[in-house]
């Protein structure tokens, strides 16, 4: 009898250790909502559709892209850190979330308080773009153009405070040069009227812009990384006229503060051996990007560091929104 009642505590002991571990493996049991604070069609959107359809055939759940833009992603963001943190709301982080801490002055939320890191994804160049009509095939030479033409070329942007704008009035800063803003929401939205010569230049996420580069439907002047893209070699970088011109897009995935731990866990873990697949990584590449995969620490060190670097950016160029 007390052989038979120490092997039932020690089956008891063994599945109450066991049930935390099983509730992992079971994560996720439902459909994963991926907030997206843009609308489709910009680089946002196709990087989370991307991983969103490889992590859904790796979890065996849905993960589902909903887009919720507007307000320069802050629309978005807002509902992202005000949504229960159960493991089944997501958001794709980008660098507006690090410029908008300086560029607002009356966000309800502070995103490094209110949000998580699960996993970084990928790091991308800006194209300085230019429509088809504008009469420049240089950097040197668009300068010249605003300079003969001040407040007459249009910047368009996916949104106050998104890096496309803020790697315009960059360019503006070390260039002394003044371009009128007209912000859209989302890269998507601007595309027409980019194509249709009613804006004359943006700086976009490569991922975004590349098939309309290719296309022959927008010319690329330069690439805002420090060296050129493989994806457009014979595209200068910006820094080749503006010494010390550098800028680039990041993007991964963060969750509501409090999520859980093993939930966390799981989707970095399935993020970056989705980023290590040989499929994955050519497909990041041929839109220009590379891994930033790690940590959920290591991808909150690129977004610290990117939100101070920015912050210098947006004071110095004193872009504001209330």
């Amino acid at each position: 009898m007390k052989v038979l009642l120490a092997a039932f505590l020690t089956l008891a002991a063994a599945l109450v250790y066991a049930a935390p571990a099983a509730a992992a493996d079971a994560y996720p049991t439902r459909t994963i909502r991926w907030i997206v604070p843009y609308p489709p069609g910009g680089t946002t959107d196709i990087l989370a559709r991307i991983m969103a359809q490889r992590l859904t055939e790796k979890l065996g759940q849905q993960v589902l892209v909903d887009n919720r833009p507007g307000a320069g992603n802050n629309i978005g963001t807002e509902l992202a850190t005000k949504s229960t943190p159960d493991g089944y709301t997501v958001f794709l982080v980008n660098p507006a979330n690090a410029i908008n801490a300086t560029l607002y002055s009356n966000l309800n939320f502070n995103f490094l308080r209110d949000m998580a890191p699960v996993a970084g994804m990928v790091r991308v160049p800006n194209v300085m773009e230019v429509t088809m009509s504008l009469p420049v095939k240089s950097i040197p030479e668009f300068i010249a153009h605003v300079k003969a033409n001040p407040g007459k070329v249009i910047l368009a942007s996916s949104g106050a405070g998104t890096s496309v704008h803020l790697s315009g009035e960059l360019f503006m800063s070390m260039t002394g040069i003044k371009m009128t803003h007209v912000p859209y929401k989302g890269a998507g939205p601007a595309f027409p009227d980019l194509i249709g010569g009613q804006v004359h230049v943006m700086f976009d996420n490569m991922p975004s812009s590349i098939e309309f580069i290719k296309g022959g439907k927008l010319r690329a002047l330069g690439v805002t990384t420090a060296k050129r893209s493989p994806q457009l070699p014979d595209v200068p970088t910006v820094a080749e006229t503006v010494p010390g011109y550098e800028a680039s897009a990041w993007f991964g995935m963060g969750a509501p503060k409090g999520t859980p731990a093993d939930a966390v866990a799981k989707l970095n873990r399935e993020i970056n051996e989705a980023l290590a697949e040989p499929k994955m990584i050519a497909r990041m590449a041929e839109l220009g990007g590379t891994s930033i995969a790690g940590t959920p620490a290591d991808f909150w060190k690129i977004h610290t560091d990117e939100t101070e670097k920015w912050a210098k950016v947006v004071k110095s160029s004193g872009a504001k929104v209330d």
